[in-house]
């Protein structure tokens, strides 16, 4: 028997495919390689810079499913299912939103994939696929299984290995698809068994994928004491909450952590209220000050994020945004629409309001690119939000903008390996902001 694990792309540009130059290892798929019996071949196909095969020879088709990658998700499934090869969809967007996915799969599969990746594929070998696989939204991650990384072979990923801790996150944001898919829980793997993974790899760079890596602080501090001896380097995502534990940041330093993606998210107050941004209220009216200078002077850069689009956003306040994450010197900032995900309940409200747009499955439209405006904000018009978010990436990603957070001796030129970094992936993630800038969802 044979599996084809499938990662499928955004989509294109106006007048090319789109190839990413940025690509991570696909680590859910490694995972469920790692989870497969050694009798069953297993191949994987990354959309984002390889074409697939259609034509070769296979009896089952997974393919990872995000709500970004929805569109060109049923357009792969259909070409293997008009080959009379049979489709399983997994990942984020079926369990949001399970009777759509099922229209475009002849099974998905709802939550994670550890409890149920054996029984699929004993039905597989049988040709009696069920329509629906369920599992339980917060199941401790990988059953104690290293994910297969041969499967990334060849394929020119960035050289950091991706591994996971936990999964899930407690904080309850009414616009986070992560709280709806994990419904608020959050579970995580042995201390010793995430040791071995590591043990079981041979670099020295990784980047925890965690949704937040320091959910349950007690069993973070564990992590961190364990990985002091291994010598690696790391990153991950963490709330800004971290900053109030003084032992847990010494030991994160301790034990090579050289910083975090940390949503910021807006720096007003009322619109973090309205959301329930919780970690971050009590911060914000002061600029997160004190909190930032905790980060820097522990010599941890900051990949910071921000959504705009709130209903107390004006062109003015997301230009002062743009201005605090430059004079801060983050290492990277993300400047991301506020999107209304399926199933969440920012996406009920707007509904119930009558704000959507592109008919409410922004998704599947024909007409919406990325990075545009999927809803009517309260003090801007859609276009407005839009040309004010692309302004923002342009202006922090500008040379000049590179050139003096560059100059900030606490993180990105603390050391040589700090300042590497920062050459290395800022004008990566810089070339890859533009590319992305209006991509069309799917390949048709």
């Amino acid at each position: 028997m044979k599996v084809t694990l499938i990662r499928p792309n955004i989509g294109r540009r106006e007048h090319s495919l789109y190839v990413d130059e940025g690509r991570m290892e696909p680590l859910m798929l490694g995972i469920l390689a790692g989870l497969t019996p050694p009798d069953i071949e297993v191949v994987m196909h990354d959309d984002r810079m390889e074409i697939i095969p259609y034509d070769d020879p296979t009896d089952l088709v997974a393919i990872t499913v995000e709500t970004y990658t929805a569109r060109r998700s049923y357009e792969i499934s259909r070409e293997y299912r008009k080959r009379g090869v049979p489709v399983i969809l997994g990942g984020m967007h079926p369990t949001l939103l399970p009777d759509e996915a099922s229209l475009n799969a002849d099974a998905i599969m709802i939550s994670d994939a550890e409890m149920c990746w054996s029984e699929v594929l004993d039905d597989a070998r049988q040709g009696r696929l069920k329509s629906v696989y369920r599992s339980h939204p917060a199941c401790p991650p990988q059953f104690n299984r290293l994910p297969d990384r041969t499967i990334y072979n060849g394929k020119r990923y960035l050289p950091l290995t991706l591994i996971q801790f936990g999964r899930g996150c407690t904080f309850g944001c009414s616009y986070c698809a992560v709280s709806a898919y994990f419904e608020q829980t959050h579970w995580s793997r042995p201390v010793r068994e995430v040791v071995r993974e590591i043990e079981a790899q041979d670099r020295k760079l990784l980047f925890f994928v965690d949704d937040n890596l320091i959910a349950d602080i007690p069993r973070a501090k564990e992590l961190f004491r364990e990985l002091i001896p291994l010598g690696i380097r790391w990153v991950s995502q963490a709330s800004l909450d971290m900053t109030t534990d003084r032992e847990l940041l010494d030991l994160m330093v301790k034990s090579g952590c050289l910083g975090h993606v940390i949503g910021f998210e807006s720096l007003n107050t009322q619109n973090l209220i309205e959301v329930n941004k919780s970690p971050n209220m009590a911060w914000a009216n002061d600029s997160y000050k004190e909190q930032i200078g905790i980060l820097r002077d522990r010599g941890l850069q900051t990949w910071a994020a921000f959504t705009l689009g709130y209903d107390h956003d004006t062109v003015e306040s997301i230009e002062a945004t743009t201005e605090f994450a430059i004079a801060n010197k983050f290492c990277f900032a993300a400047f991301n629409i506020l999107m209304p995900y399926p199933h969440t309940r920012f996406y009920a409200e707007l509904a119930r309001q009558n704000r959507l747009l592109y008919d409410g499955r922004w998704w599947l439209h024909p007409e919406y690119r990325l990075n545009y405006a999927a809803f009517q904000p309260a003090l801007l018009t859609p276009d407005e939000l839009t040309e004010a978010c692309f302004r923002a990436r342009s202006r922090f990603n500008s040379i000049p903008s590179l050139v003096s957070r560059a100059l900030d001796f606490k993180t990105n030129m603390r050391n040589l390996l700090r300042f590497g970094i920062y050459m290395t992936y800022t004008p990566l993630f810089r070339k890859e902001t533009f590319k992305k800038q209006g991509m069309r969802f799917g390949y048709r």
